[in-house]
């Protein structure tokens, strides 16, 4: 595969990206380097391997989600910057 500046356009287009025309020759040189490296990964011989879906053999042991201790109302806003008795109180964050 080549990389060709009409290559990096596209990539930049589709990942939302900028690149400074200084930075494109880098940019190709890593492209460059990351598919060289892919082409050795291809040269590895894995026949006979096993293909691997986890990376061990542990299963989760999760615990049953049992509701435990419930706070009351004041309890829960004892703490709280600043409340209505009933509920938490916080700066409006979106303007309409």
């Amino acid at each position: 595969m080549q990389i060709t500046d009409a290559l990096i356009d596209k990539l930049a287009a589709l990942s939302k990206l900028q690149f400074p025309d200084e930075e494109r020759e880098a940019i190709k040189a890593d492209f460059e380097r990351m598919l060289h490296f892919v082409d050795k990964l291809q040269e590895v011989d894995t026949s006979g391997v096993e293909p691997l879906i986890h990376v061990t053999e542990e299963v989760n042991h999760l615990r049953q989600d049992i509701p435990q201790g419930q706070l009351t109302t004041e309890e829960t806003l004892h703490n709280a910057p600043d409340h209505d008795g009933q509920h938490f109180r916080v700066p409006k964050v979106v303007k309409k």
